[in-house]
């Protein structure tokens, strides 16, 4: 009979384990997430366009507010557009534009990070479905290429690209810096729709509609690509 001193160490041992297996951090980030969407939806973040929320100072603080704000809002799914849109809206084109980028590297970092730490180790023994595996074959062998065209694109999830990311063997490095320069043209049309909104026939606002009209159709023809050639790996 194992003495009391072994017996608890042992179990602590188990209990460690338990807690920190992969099933068990995916069931925090799940959890982590469900009160993300939760808050999310208490505070409703689209009132930020219509002006029913302004912004309650101006200055550097705002906009530092403002960037963490967005990120904490990216990690529960809270669509980057109507973000950036709103960064328009309340500081103008080019203060909205460094906000919503510093707010986008923000939220891209932390879905990544708890992704990585929470998610991977439980969810990469599920790629087995054949355009699972080449999708993850795809983030992981040509990661920057691959996140480039995802960020200059609309359409995709921007959380949910994070989180794939994340499971992919994409490295930390090569994840940002894709996510920052690819980021930029969609993320500024936005933000110049945002602070045009009040003059919607303005040849800005107009420009700016049509970059991300344009954007948006060659997304489905990259998309449409790229799922014909999955299915032939």
């Amino acid at each position: 009979m194992l003495p009391p001193a072994a017996a608890t160490a042992g179990l602590a041992a188990r209990c460690t384990r338990v807690l920190f297996s992969p099933r068990s951090r995916l069931g925090l980030l799940l959890a982590l997430l469900a009160c993300g969407a939760a808050m999310t939806l208490w505070w409703q973040p689209q009132h930020l366009l219509t002006g029913a929320r302004p912004a309650q100072s101006s200055g550097p603080a705002a906009l530092v507010l403002f960037a963490l704000a967005y990120g904490a809002c990216t990690t529960a799914f809270v669509p980057r557009p109507v973000l950036n849109l709103a960064a328009g809206a309340l500081f103008g084109s080019q203060a909205g534009l460094a906000t919503a980028l510093a707010g986008t590297l923000l939220g891209a970092a932390l879905t990544f990070g708890l992704g990585r730490l929470l998610g991977q180790d439980a969810l990469r023994p599920l790629l087995r479905a054949r355009w699972l595996t080449a999708a993850d074959r795809q983030l992981s062998e040509h990661g920057f290429r691959s996140m480039l065209v995802v960020r200059l694109f609309p359409g995709l999830p921007f959380c949910a690209m994070n989180y794939c990311a994340a499971i992919s063997r994409m490295g930390w490095g090569v994840y940002l810096v894709a996510t920052a320069l690819g980021s930029i043209p969609n993320t500024a049309a936005y933000a110049v729709a945002g602070a045009r909104a009040s003059t919607p026939t303005s040849p800005v606002f107009l420009a700016a509609m049509g970059f991300i009209a344009v954007s948006a159709l060659g997304a489905l023809v990259v998309a449409w690509c790229k799922r014909k050639a999955l299915r032939e790996d």
